[in-house]
């Protein structure tokens, strides 16, 4: 996956439905040269997603799919192939990205597609992951990039970062802070896939030492 020395850098794709905060972390992240990819395409599944804007501001191309244009499921996942073979894109990043994703993309995509999930995964998958923390009691919550499999937030576990619960939390202060984890561990995480030098071993992540490990946080 990673490209040769001299060649164009991977092409990336970035799938939203809503706001597209860590599409913004992402795209700040090519634009520093922290993260040396090239976000081909931003594609919602929501024509109001202001996450589209926020791609076309950047000079990025940005496509609203609306799932009831297609029969079913797997036709609506095969489009998004298409788009994403026609671009030549390597890896695709979920980024709030509110539908399941189906064997036509995991197939074609196969350990190729991430995604962000507001918890320390294994715990709290599924929607309103703060709250459900909050309502458990939970004193550790953070944020967790992922391989995408058929399984729900069940991939093999790329990065996470811890942050702790308060006591006076709410949903949105919670929300809040784990965002800023999101935002800092997902380029991090795409960089780490694109490099290569990793492999999956039963349901792990598991990098080469040869490859340089980011610092602990």
């Amino acid at each position: 996956m990673p490209s040769e020395k001299g060649s164009r850098p991977p092409s990336i794709a970035v799938l939203i439905s809503g706001r597209g905060s860590n599409l913004q972390s992402i795209i700040d992240a090519t634009r520093s040269g922290q993260l040396n990819a090239t976000i081909a395409v931003v594609i919602s599944n929501r024509s109001e997603a202001p996450g589209l804007a926020r791609a076309r501001a950047a000079g990025i191309e940005a496509i609203s799919l609306n799932p009831r244009d297609y029969a079913n499921r797997d036709l609506y996942d095969r489009a998004i192939v298409e788009l994403l073979h026609a671009r030549h894109v390597s890896l695709i990043c979920l980024a709030g990205f509110m539908r399941l994703v189906g064997s036509p993309l995991l197939e074609a995509f196969g350990n190729r597609i991430l995604n962000i999930h507001p918890s320390l995964l294994p715990a709290f998958p599924g929607l309103d992951a703060q709250r459900q923390a909050l309502e458990h009691g939970a004193r550790i919550s953070g944020a967790t990039v992922h391989l995408v499999t058929s399984d729900l937030d069940g991939g093999p576990i790329v990065l996470q970062s811890a942050v702790p619960v308060l006591d006076d939390d709410t949903v949105d202060t919670l929300s809040a802070r784990i965002l800023i984890e999101e935002h800092r561990i997902y380029p991090e995480a795409i960089r780490i896939v694109l490099a290569g030098g990793w492999s999956i071993e039963g349901r792990r992540f598991v990098r080469s030492t040869l490859v340089e490990k980011p610092t602990a946080r």
